[in-house]
Formats: C-alpha cells, sequence, structure tokens
C-alpha cells in the first residue's frame, strides 16, 4: 500500500519502510539550522532580499545516483516558515540523472536562501550515502548476500544515515549498543576468551537478544564453532579482513548453521569476489561514514 507523505507530497518509497517519524528527524534539522543561523540570522539574504518577495526553488541532480534525505532537507523550509509550500517530485530510492528534478520548494524568497545550505547538506550527504549503497548492491546483484550498513555513522544522523542505505537497497546491521550483542576481538581479549565470553552471554542477555561473534582466521572460528553454533546461542558470524578464497572455506565450515557476515575494507571493485563465497551479509562502513555526496544544486525557478 502507497501513502503521501504530508511534508514531502511523495506517494512512494524504494523500500517498504515507512518513512522516519518527524520526531527522530526534527532535532537533527533544528540543531542543523541553530548552527547556521547563528546568533544574528542570515544577514546576507536580510539586507539584500525584499521581505514580501516570493519564488521557487528546484533541487537538480548534477549527477547521477540515488535520492535520499528528503524528508529531512524538505523540512529545514518548513520549519523556517510552516506554510512555505514543499514538493518531492520523486521518492527516496528513485534513480536520477544529471538534471533531473528532484523537489520543488515555494514561498517567501529569505526563507528559500536561508534553509537552502542545511537542506542542500542533508539531502545531498544522504543521497550520496544512498547512491554508494546502491552501487554495491548492484556490484552483488545475483548473488545471496545483502550489503549491510554499520554504527560506523556520522554522530546525531544514524538514523538519517541508516534511513539512506535501506533507500538505496542495503540492510541494517544493529543500530546501537542495545539492540543486538557483537562480541569482537576486544570484549574477547578481555574476556579472557571465546569459551567465558560466551558463557557469560546467555546468563545476562534477553532471550530475544541476537549474539554475533567475530572471528579473524579459521582457528577462532573453529573454536566458535565447538562452543555450539545454533539460535539461540550464536545466530551469526562475523568474518573479519578474510580474502574471498578463506571465507568460501568458512562458509563450508559453518554449514548454513548460523548466518555468515563478512566485513573489512570492502570497495565495489573488492565486493563482489566476497559475495560469491557464499557470506549472507557484508557489512560496510564506510557507505555511511565516508560515502561521497551526491552533487544536488538548488535553481531558480
Amino acid at each position: 500500500m502507497t501513502t503521501t507523505d504530508p511534508l514531502t507530497g511523495a506517494t512512494a518509497r524504494h523500500t517498504d519502510f515507512p518513512p522516519l517519524p518527524d520526531l527522530l528527524i526534527e532535532p537533527v534539522v533544528r540543531a542543523a539550522l541553530a548552527e547556521d543561523l547563528g546568533r544574528a540570522g542570515d544577514l546576507t539574504t536580510a539586507a539584500t532580499i525584499d521581505p514580501g518577495l516570493t519564488g521557487t526553488v528546484a533541487l537538480v541532480a548534477r549527477e547521477a545516483g540515488v535520492v535520499a534525505g528528503l524528508r529531512a532537507g524538505l523540512m529545514s523550509w518548513r520549519l523556517l516558515d510552516p506554510a512555505v509550500d514543499v514538493r518531492a517530485l520523486l521518492p527516496d530510492g528513485s534513480p536520477v540523472q544529471p538534471g533531473d528534478e528532484i523537489a520543488l520548494v515555494t514561498g517567501p524568497v529569505h526563507v528559500l536562501l536561508t534553509g537552502e545550505r542545511v537542506a542542500l547538506n542533508l539531502v545531498s550527504h544522504l543521497s550520496g550515502v544512498a547512491s554508494a549503497t546502491a552501487e554495491l548492491v548492484e556490484a552483488v546483484a545475483g548473488t545471496t548476500a545483502r550489503i549491510c550498513c554499520t554504527r560506523k555513522t556520522t554522530p546525531g544522523l544514524r538514523a538519517l544515515e541508516k534511513d539512506a542505505v535501506r533507500a538505496g537497497g542495503g540492510s541494517n546491521h544493529r543500530f546501537g549498543l542495545d539492540d543486538a550483542v557483537l562480541v569482537k576481538d576486544n570484549h574477547i581479549a578481555f574476556a579472557g576468551g571465546i569459551s567465558p565470553a560466551l558463557a557469560r552471554l546467555r546468563e545476562r542477555v534477553g532471550h530475544l537478544v541476537r549474539v554475533e561473534v567475530e572471528v579473524d582466521t579459521l582457528d577462532q572460528l573453529r573454536d566458535v564453532l565447538e562452543l555450539g553454533v545454533a539460535p539461540g546461542i550464536v545466530d551469526a558470524v562475523l568474518l573479519d579482513n578474510m580474502t574471498p578464497d578463506v571465507l568460501t572455506e568458512a562458509v563450508a565450515l559453518i554449514d548454513g548453521r548460523c548466518l555468515t557476515d563478512a566485513s573489512g575494507r570492502i570497495t565495489a571493485t573488492t565486493v563482489r569476489p566476497v559475495a560469491e563465497s557464499g557470506v549472507d551479509l557484508i557489512s560496510v562502513g564506510w557507505i555511511t561514514h565516508s560515502a561521497p555526496i551526491l552533487d544536488i544544486g538548488l535553481d531558480h525557478r
């Protein structure tokens, strides 16, 4: 079922997830506006633009990619003036080519100009995340692997960046420290080994909490397998910094007893062989923390 977003006017999304609620987006946009407006507001616009002047601007793609973050971007103008008319021409997750119009905004020109940078920062960054994700998703097409993001997100933007990953066709890893267990190398080292770490886990976490364990070598993987890998004990194994050949061997050792998750500096160039190893998930941090922006401009109409 499709619904119309009351803010953007979009009637469809690339994913089946509903739009993020204003409760999660508005604090981010308010903070960005407050940072930009400072103590005296937009001095340039106030000095050069007639307060009664109205106009229309369009968000326009300057390069090919995938759109995301429109709700956050368009909210920047609505927070400055609720009467501003904002209309998304494409839903999040839409592919765009250079010159494609993404959204239209009509209202007082001083509002359009004051909100421009915050809107473009958000939409360009989040569309960059979606575009980077889509590139990886396309690269692994035909395999069983899913592209996932991580907790390597921009502070304060996690919900928006993870939503952008979904817009690009990817999946979300855990959102924070509180929604799943991921036992990494330092946990194992300080706990005294994999065995004592896992022994404590099921005594101390709820039965509905999923558990993933990171391993760096096949020997560590064998240790985990000897302790018993099954739903409710270890639900997934993170195979970190392994070559495709080693990943293939690891997948064979696990033999479907839990999910397999590959990670470690995976790029659009290297992702296909990783996917062909048979892993279920490929976790990539750079698609949120270092994705290049998608170049989007604001044009006078």
